[in-house]
């Protein structure tokens, strides 16, 4: 919105971030210009500016944080091993735990040119656009789940086995922790969830956050050119990644910005099975969505939203609407709950 309040100013000093990357980076010159990147991301990001060299900074949030939060050690290391791959990443120039540059650990990054769109219904597009731009995300979701982590020296980014059965017992943690009500449906996918994990126990890079809103668009043409913000990338389940992508077919826009109830035909938004489809295409391990994995994600997404209410009723919500925000806990739920009793939503 045009009267929204601009990112904050760094709080580092601009000058020993300068001289640090002239000493590292030979050949830049001009003027070093720097902006906070606006959005949700957690990990404070910057556009760096030189006359000759477009970049981006991330780095750790200030302050004290979790030991195993905010990782942007981890954020570059699986950045910078996709990069020899055919997935589309930013590729990475730098990173430093020097604490002295800019106050926290952080890296840097290759400048991708390109556009970023929270809205699924992709406004302004034409319609043959939004089709290609949907199937492009498929696709460029199955090539990274395709990688071989072990030969890219990744077999140590996180703990594969088991995957679901760990995030059933750590949202359920998280539920106990942050509910402000009972909920029937919550309590049903509790019961559920466990009972109900497939037997397969694939293994892949996941994103963690796979979604339009995290990828860069080619300048003009309805592709993707990158994948970005990586914070909670780890070794998991595919199916994990593409449940989490699939939920716009599951929710309406109301609810986060899904899908449901828009004239997808009139927008030439594809289907959730030609999405899945074009998925299929490209990914090798020859799995398809079980309602399960339909349902974890939402699950999943309904204890993050009851987090946000509970830090809205403590007074201590980062956004103004996090009350508004923290309601849609019980939508996602039911939809999960719609989802394991085959009610369909168009």
């Amino acid at each position: 919105m045009s009267d929204a309040a601009p990112p904050p100013a760094p709080a580092f000093d601009r000058g020993r971030l300068d001289r640090f990357l002239r000493g590292r980076l030979p050949g830049l010159g001009g003027e070093m210009l720097i902006e906070r990147i606006a959005g949700g991301q957690s990990n404070p990001t910057f556009f760096v500016t030189y006359p000759d060299r477009r970049l981006v900074l991330r780095k750790k949030p200030d302050g004290p944080v979790l030991p195993s939060a905010h990782a942007v050690d981890r954020e570059y290391r699986v950045l910078t091993a996709l990069g020899e791959t055919a997935v589309p990443v930013p590729r990475t120039i730098l990173y430093t735990d020097d604490e002295e540059i800019v106050g926290t650990p952080f890296y840097l990054m290759e400048r991708l040119d390109g556009r970023v769109v929270h809205d699924n219904a992709l406004p302004g597009f034409a319609p043959a656009e939004r089709r290609a731009v949907y199937l492009s995300m498929a696709e460029t979701l199955a090539l990274l789940h395709a990688v071989d982590f072990a030969a890219l020296g990744l077999g140590d980014f996180g703990r594969p086995g088991g995957y679901f059965s760990r995030q059933i017992a750590r949202w359920t943690r998280q539920w106990e922790l942050s509910k402000t009500r009972e909920l029937a449906d919550i309590e049903r996918l509790i019961d559920w969830l466990p009972a109900h994990v497939p037997a397969d126990d694939a293994a892949a890079i996941v994103h963690g956050d796979f979604r339009l809103g995290n990828l860069m668009l080619h300048p003009t043409e309805p592709r993707v050119v990158g994948i970005l913000d990586w914070e909670l990338s780890t070794l998991g389940h595919p199916l994990a990644d593409l449940a989490h992508a699939a939920m716009a077919w599951h929710s309406t826009p109301a609810e986060f910005g899904g899908l449901v109830g828009l004239d997808r035909a009139a927008l030439d938004i594809p289907e959730e099975s030609a999405f899945l489809d074009a998925y299929g295409a490209v990914a090798s391990h020859g799995l398809r969505l079980e309602p399960f994995h339909h349902a974890m994600a939402l699950f999943r997404f309904a204890v993050i939203f009851e987090g946000i209410a509970a830090r809205a009723r403590a007074g201590n919500a980062a956004a103004d609407n996090a009350a508004e925000v923290g309601r849609l806990s019980a939508r996602f739920a039911r939809r999960a709950v719609e989802v394991i009793d085959g009610v369909a939503h168009v």
